[in-house]
This record gives C-alpha cells, sequence and structure tokens, in this order.
C-alpha cells in the first residue's frame, strides 16, 4: 500500500493518519499512575519528523533537558523501522535496544502497527508510555514545571488556551496533516483538494501575521512550534516532494519573516537539521521518489538573515523585503 508508513488511504486515494495506540500519560498528580520523575522517561524523536521536532523544541525551550534524556534514530526509516545506528554499537546506551518497535512489543507484545515517533519509553520498563504527539508537547508545558528551567517560557498559558486549541485544528487538518494529504493522495481529486485548503489556510494565517508577532498573544505559544515544523521543512522537502508547489515559503513574505523570528530564536533554530530532514523524505518514501536521489537544495542561509518582526506588530511594508528578493530568498 502506497501509504503504509504513515497510515492508509480512502477508497477516494485520500491519506488518512494512523490513530495513537499509545496514550498513557505523566501527570504531576499521579492521576495516570506515573509521576514526573528526573530520568525516569526517555524521549525518542527524529530530527527528520515535524511531529518528533515539536517535542524537541519544547522540551528545550522549558529547559527539560537534564530531566528528560533525549535519543536519535537514524533519520531514514527502513523495512525495521526506526533504528539507533547513530550510536557507535547500533544500540541506544539508556534503553539497550536496537530499534524503537522493541519498545513497542515490550509494551504491548501484540502490537502490529506502525512504530512512529516521538515516543515517550519508560526507562525503567523498557515501554513505551506513549507516542501520542499533541498531548506529549502540551504534558510537557502543564505536567512537568516543576522541572521547567526559572526562565522558562509559559508555551501553553490557561488563560490563552481555548484560542490556541481552537487554531491548532485547522493548523493541523490542513497544513500539518495537509502537506501528507497532498503528498500521498493517489487520485488528482484527492490531491487537488489537499492542496487547496493547505494554501487557503495559509494565506489565512499569512493575513493575521501581517499585524501580530506571533500567532496568539505576544510570545511563542503551542500553536506558534506547530507550525514552525511544518514551514521549516517546506521549502526543503513539501514545495517539490509532495507537490505542494503553488508557492514556496520563501516567496511569501509575511509567513517567511515569520519563519526566521522563530528560526532565530534561541532553542529553535538550533534543533533544526535539513541534512537529516531531506535524507529522511527523499530516501525513504519510495513511491513517491523510486531513485531515492536527495537534492543538494535549497539555499539554507536565508533562515539567518534579518526577519525585521522584533517590534511586536508588523506590516508587509515594515519587513523591508521587495518582491524580487523574496523569490530569491535575499533580505535587503
Amino acid at each position: 500500500m502506497a501509504n503504509a508508513q504513515f497510515g492508509k488511504e480512502s477508497q477516494q486515494g485520500a491519506f488518512v493518519r494512523q490513530p495513537n495506540r499509545f496514550t498513557d500519560r505523566v501527570t504531576a498528580d499521579g492521576s495516570s499512575g506515573r509521576l514526573p520523575e528526573p530520568d525516569r522517561y526517555r524521549l525518542v524523536v527524529s530530527l527528520a519528523c515535524p511531529w518528533a521536532h515539536r517535542t524537541i523544541i519544547t522540551r528545550k525551550l522549558l529547559g527539560l533537558d537534564q530531566a528528560i534524556s533525549l535519543a536519535v534514530v537514524d533519520p531514514i526509516r527502513d523495512e525495521t523501522g526506526w533504528r539507533f545506528t547513530l550510536e557507535p554499537d547500533g544500540r541506544d546506551p539508556v534503553l539497550g535496544i536496537t530499534h524503537l518497535s522493541q519498545a513497542y512489543h515490550a509494551a504491548d507484545p501484540d502490537y502490529t502497527g506502525r512504530v512512529t515517533v516521538p515516543a515517550l519509553v519508560d526507562t525503567e520498563t523498557g515501554h513505551v508510555v506513549t507516542n501520542d504527539y499533541p498531548q506529549i508537547t502540551l504534558d510537557l508545558s502543564t505536567e512537568w514545571k516543576q522541572f521547567h528551567s526559572p526562565t522558562a517560557p509559559d508555551l501553553y498559558p490557561a488563560h490563552l488556551r481555548g484560542e490556541i486549541d481552537a487554531l491548532i485544528e485547522p493548523i493541523f487538518h490542513n497544513i500539518n496533516n495537509g502537506v501528507y494529504k497532498a503528498g500521498f493522495a493517489t487520485t488528482q481529486q484527492a490531491y487537488e483538494a489537499a492542496y487547496t485548503e493547505l494554501f487557503a489556510e495559509l494565506d489565512r494565517l499569512s493575513a493575521r501575521l501581517e499585524t501580530s508577532r506571533y500567532l496568539i498573544g505576544d510570545t511563542i505559544t503551542e500553536v506558534d512550534i506547530r507550525l514552525f515544523t511544518t514551514l521549516v521543512r517546506f521549502d526543503a522537502v513539501y514545495h517539490g516532494h509532495f507537490k505542494c508547489n503553488r508557492n514556496k515559503l520563501t516567496e511569501m513574505p509575511v509567513l517567511w519573516a515569520y519563519a526566521r523570528d522563530l528560526y532565530q530564536t534561541p532553542g529553535i533554530g538550533d534543533t533544526v537539521d535539513f541534512d537529516h530532514i531531506k535524507r529522511h523524505y527523499y530516501a525513504t518514501h519510495d513511491q513517491i521518489n523510486p531513485t531515492r536521489i536527495v537534492p543538494l537544495g535549497p539555499d539554507t542561509t536565508g533562515w539567518t538573515t534579518p526577519h525585521g518582526r522584533s517590534q511586536g506588530s508588523v506590516k508587509v511594508c515594515d519587513l523591508g523585503v521587495k518582491s524580487a528578493d523574496v523569490v530569491a530568498g535575499i533580505d535587503t
């Protein structure tokens, strides 16, 4: 099946994402049966995966580096799944396993679904606790507060949660998952529907960000992180590989400046690995890219150019960007 790595397809050729199997939580009040404990849990991620990337950014911004350890898998997900080949002996030094699937099967020996990242693994039992990526980052913000750094931002402020949750929904369906729905569609109709919804949502967000530095409030929140991990991959993989090619990110002035603003925020840009991103997408989706050739471009130096959004509310005309320069990826 064309989309076996990610889910399945409907009878209309539309991509359908696999639901998350492991949804246990670690909660501050112990109501889940698990309490936050330093060194008890290991976060397994791929630097290529946008869902895992959210957890990497959140963990870093909140200063949870010392409380929750991080394991990075090989960017190439082969027929055996996610592998710890980046370690000298091909085995995770904390969990003692060679494949993430071993932690899945330790938790459920009968599990037959796709093994996904991010996954939070209990280092004492070797069991996966959760692969529920939408909830993991929210719990890092709310349930692990006692281990946050003193200067940690509030990424999910209580008074804004309703507004954040409402915006998360269309961003997930139309953008985060929308690029996959376009890329893995197997009919023209399904592809065009996903493509149309994707760019309509990007246009709506662009209009919103013309007068606001961040999506909600005056600081970075959960919803900005969720959008960023798709935007940072857009030109490198989604534009060409997934046929999301109405515009490149560098051709959308407001979103390009907004993405650069986030990228240049300490704890965000330094979590981006374009090599892992490109190698994963182009070398693992052989139904889309059968030659598995990884493109050399695009030029990523533009990510560090001035973004012009540091004064809070901004207008496109305040960004100091000319249309020709935007296309070229150059900020004047």
